[in-house]
């Protein structure tokens, strides 16, 4: 877990960037640019992971990374914020090991609520619960397609503490 104000090292932007221009479809919107990813880690209560396809996170600038996660703290609870697979390395667990990880470590931190918001009909629901999220509230016509129709985000929460 790496929680700081400053600049990730450049070797994990390109990691996270790498991820995220094959793991988003761009018909939604939902990438963010190196800049706004950049940005977000400067503010210090944000967070990120890397993992690499055999399941560790790389610990060297040449190891690639096959998914991330970026989460921000504010007190006593999380939200995560992005979190993608490269499609290449999808359905071999990785995205439980991730995530499992990332939640382990908010716990330890003292985190009793995890928030995400996701768009409905996103493949990565039966992931987030099969962890405990659940749906708590509905943003409706939040993310726009390519065409111009409007798809509605789903906000879920998940209790690590009461």
């Amino acid at each position: 877990m790496k929680l700081t104000p400053m600049l990730p090292p450049d070797d994990d932007l390109d990691r996270i960037m790498a991820v995220m221009v094959r793991a988003f479809d761009v018909k939604f919107g939902e990438a963010w640019n190196r800049k706004q990813v950049s940005d977000a880690m400067l503010f210090g209560h944000c967070r990120y992971g890397l993992i690499g396809s055999d399941g560790a996170e790389p610990d060297e600038p040449t190891q690639d990374a096959v998914g991330f996660f970026l989460a921000r703290r504010i007190i006593d609870e999380e939200e995560l914020l992005l979190f993608a697979i490269h499609p290449d390395h999808r359905r071999k667990g990785l995205g439980h090991a991730l995530l499992t990880r990332m939640l382990d470590e908010a716990r330890a931190a003292g985190m009793v609520r995890i928030y995400l918001e996701m768009r409905r009909d996103n493949p990565a629901d039966a992931l987030y619960a099969a962890h405990g999220f659940r749906a708590i509230g509905l943003r409706r016509g939040y993310y726009r397609s390519p065409d111009g129709s409007r798809i509605d985000a789903i906000s879920q929460e998940l209790v690590l503490q009461d």
